[in-house]
């Protein structure tokens, strides 16, 4: 059996090595893909895979298509939406991710994504502390919960909104407060933390209504997903709005004209961040 990792990213050496170990031991043949600049190097690699780990790659149609041979597909990662689950399933190949493992590296990027903001990107002038400030945490998941426990420990008030948690006794035992709607979440948010999934329900939800709810000088952090945001409503809103703040870690698609229209009160990170740590590579 031949198991291919592909990344466009490339894990730690100490992940790469440790998954080579795995692998070998098990009597199976490894193949590595890294820093691949083009769709068609994936496509001629998977030709002869049976096996496929990835992080953010895309695992689309066409891809499985090529892979002739692919029984699972293993995403290093807590979501899956990079892989077309609908052609997949056609297939019969298995699709699997590792949820949890990099929910550290997350965290700990979202609060520091906040006191960069906080501090006016580093650059001269009076910046602000995070201590005191209301902190909202939309989906209680495992990056919620750590970022929630995260903000507490910096003394921040810790608001959370999850659709899929019903017993507030899940958010008390973390010292947080369970609000009851989106829109009570957004109302009281001085730094709004998004961890929500792409779906159908959520794509392009978050926009001009809930960002002008915030209150003055709030600032909206994502370390989730590009397509939950409704760009052209963002921007509305922060051009209504010049108190507003955003920062993200998937670069809108209107990034240059978000950075050079609201300037410090905008930044994207130049590549996706939230798992770039070693400890995060070799978890997953």
């Amino acid at each position: 059996m031949k198991v291919l990792i592909a990344t466009e990213k490339p894990f730690a050496k100490k992940a790469v090595d440790g998954i080579k170990k795995i692998i070998t031991d098990a009597g199976y043949e490894v193949a590595l893909l890294e820093k691949y600049t083009d769709k068609a190097q994936l496509l001629a690699a998977v030709a002869d895979a049976n096996a496929l780990i990835i992080r953010s790659d895309k695992v689309t149609a066409e891809v499985i298509e090529a892979a002739k041979n692919l029984k699972i597909v293993v995403r290093a990662g807590a979501g899956y939406d990079n892989v077309d689950l609908a052609a997949a399933t056609a297939k019969g190949i298995v699709v699997m991710n590792t949820p949890g493992q990099n929910s550290n590296a997350v965290a700990e990027l979202a609060l520091g994504m906040m006191v960069f903001m906080a501090r006016n990107q580093f650059t001269p002038g009076t910046g602000s502390e995070l201590k005191g400030k209301t902190l909202a945490i939309h989906a209680y998941g495992n990056v919620g919960k750590l970022v929630g426990r995260k903000g507490k420990a910096l003394g921040m008030n810790v608001i959370a909104f999850d659709p899929f948690i019903t017993d507030a006794k899940v958010f008390e035992a973390d010292g947080v407060k369970k609000v009851d709607s989106i829109e009570e979440l957004y109302a009281q948010a001085d730094y709004l933390s998004l961890h929500i999934p792409a779906t159908e329900q959520t794509k392009k939800s978050i926009g001009h209504k809930l960002l002008t709810s915030m209150p003055k000088g709030a600032t909206l952090v994502n370390t989730a997903r590009k397509e939950v945001i409704d760009e052209a409503g963002v921007i509305q809103a922060m051009t209504e709005r010049e108190d507003l703040k955003y920062i993200t870690d998937i670069a809108p698609e209107a990034a240059a004209e978000m950075s050079e229209k609201f300037g410090k009160r905008f930044f994207a990170t130049p590549k996706k961040m939230g798992a770039e740590t070693a400890e995060a590579n070799i978890n997953a």
